[in-house]
C-alpha cells in the first residue's frame, strides 16, 4: 500500500465518554509528533468530521443513554465519512476520541461493502457491548459494538430506558442499513479484563473469543494475532479497534477508564503491526487518548510510537 491510499479520519468527539478530554487526543498526538521529530502527520490526507461537542454544557437528558441524541448525529456522520473515504479509493485510518463512534466506523464500512462478512477485532480493557437496558453508567462509549450488532440484551436488563431514549436507540441500530452490521459471533477481544455480567453473558451466548493479557504474554503477540485472524478466516473483510485502554494502567495514565493488568505499549505494538499485516484489514482505529488526564503528553507519545508503527507495516 502507497501513503497515496491511506487517509487519517480524525472524530474529535467526546460526548460518549464519562471523562472529558478524549476530544483533545488527536492534538495530543499530533504534539507528540512534532515532539518526537516525526513527519507522520504531513504524509498523508486528512479529514476531520464535524462534532457536536458543544451539547455537553446543556446536560443529558437520557439517563440510560447520556447525549444519545449527539450520539446518533456523530454515529451517522461518522458512518457517512468512512464510506466516502472507501468509496474515494482510500485505507480509512481513523483517530478518535471516545470510543462510541466506533460504530460509525463500522456501519460505514458495511454501508461500503453491503454484501461482506465484516470480523472485528477489539484490542481493549472493556468489550463496550452495553446497551441502554443494560448500562451501569449511562455512557455510550460502552456500547459501540451492541449498535453495530443492533442488539438489547434485554435478558440481562437492569434498567427501564424513557420512550425517546428507546426511539434513538432504534435509529442508531439502523444507521447505514438496516439491521445489524455484524454478527457477535465474528467479534475477537484482545486483553478485555473489565467486563460486567451482561457482556459475559454475551460473551458465552456467541462464543465470542476473548485473549487474556496473560495469553499474550504467554502464547507471544505473533501467536495471538496469528490465532486471531484464524478464528476470523471466514470472514471477508477484517476492522481493528485499538482502545488505548488496552494497555496496562501503569501506561495508560492518559485515558479515561485504565485498567490494571493490561498489555505493555511493546505488546500493544507488536499485536498491531502483526494484525494488520493481513490483506483483509479495511480499517484500522486508536481511539481514547486523554492529555488532560496525563503528564508531560507520555501517554500521546506512546500512542503514537504504535500508531507510527503500525501505519508504517500497513505500507510494506
Amino acid at each position: 500500500m502507497s501513503e497515496s491510499k491511506i487517509k487519517i479520519v480524525q472524530v474529535k468527539s467526546e460526548i460518549a465518554a464519562g471523562t472529558r478530554g478524549a476530544s483533545m487526543g488527536i492534538d495530543a498526538l499530533k504534539i507528540a509528533s512534532l515532539d518526537l521529530e516525526s513527519d507522520y502527520f504531513t504524509r498523508f490526507d486528512s479529514e476531520e468530521v464535524e462534532t457536536v461537542n458543544d451539547i455537553l454544557f446543556d446536560g443529558f437528558e437520557h439517563q440510560n443513554a447520556k447525549f444519545i441524541d449527539g450520539v446518533y448525529t456523530m454515529e451517522s456522520r461518522v458512518c457517512d465519512m468512512i464510506d466516502q473515504t472507501l468509496s474515494e479509493g482510500y485505507f480509512p485510518l481513523v483517530l478518535a476520541g471516545d470510543h462510541s463512534t466506533a460504530a460509525g466506523t463500522i456501519m460505514g464500512i458495511k454501508k461500503h461493502y453491503k454484501d461482506k462478512r465484516l470480523g472485528v477485532i477489539w484490542i481493549d480493557a472493556h468489550a463496550d457491548l452495553h446497551t441502554p437496558y443494560t448500562t451501569p453508567s449511562g455512557n455510550m462509549h460502552g456500547m459501540p459494538l451492541a449498535m453495530a450488532g443492533a442488539i438489547d440484551n434485554k435478558e440481562c436488563a437492569i434498567n427501564t430506558p424513557q420512550n425517546e431514549t428507546i426511539e434513538f436507540w432504534e435509529k442508531i441500530k439502523n444507521i447505514g442499513h438496516k439491521g445489524a452490521k455484524i454478527d457477535l459471533s465474528d467479534l475477537v477481544f484482545i486483553s478485555a479484563r473489565d467486563l460486567e455480567q451482561p457482556e459475559k453473558f454475551l460473551l458465552e451466548k456467541h462464543k465470542i473469543r476473548n485473549f487474556t493479557t496473560d495469553e499474550v504474554r504467554n502464547l507471544g503477540t505473533r501467536e495471538v494475532a496469528n490465532q486471531t485472524l484464524a478464528l476470523l478466516d471466514h470472514c471477508d473483510l477484517i476492522y481493528i479497534s485499538f482502545d488505548v485502554d488496552s494497555m496496562d494502567s501503569r501506561i495508560s495514565v492518559g485515558t479515561g477508564t485504565p485498567v490494571a493488568h493490561g498489555l505493555t505499549a511493546q505488546e500493544a505494538k507488536e499485536l498491531n503491526m502483526a494484525l494488520v499485516e493481513s490483506p483483509k484489514v479495511v480499517a484500522w482505529e486508536m481511539v481514547e487518548v486523554n492529555p488532560t488526564l496525563d503528564t508531560e503528553n507520555r501517554m500521546a507519545e506512546t500512542a503514537f510510537e504504535i500508531l507510527e508503527a503500525t501505519t508504517n507495516n500497513l505500507l510494506k
